[in-house]
């Protein structure tokens, strides 16, 4: 299944149909019978995903590369100096 950023005719109806509804006070429940009110659901909701996905990308990744983990099993050169020392 292909996501696209754009949105249909119809899903522009139903996201359109909720703002206003909304902005006057009422509940948005029917658009939900809509019938392409559960495409315009799932896009949202692919584009949520996505977003959590860069956002967790970009944590891990740096200008060098990935940034890994650190092993707790080896001692680093500070650890070897507060012993020594």
């Amino acid at each position: 299944m292909r996501i696209s950023n754009s949105f249909s005719e119809g899903e522009i109806q139903v996201l359109e149909f909720i703002l206003q509804t909304l902005l006057r006070g009422g509940t948005p429940s029917m658009a939900t019978r809509n019938k392409d009110f559960a495409s315009v659901y799932r896009k949202v909701m692919t584009m949520k995903n996505r977003v959590e996905e860069k956002k967790s990308q970009s944590k891990l990744s740096s200008s060098v590369g990935t940034v890994a983990a650190a092993d707790d099993g080896v001692a680093d050169d500070d650890d070897l100096q507060r012993k020594a020392g």
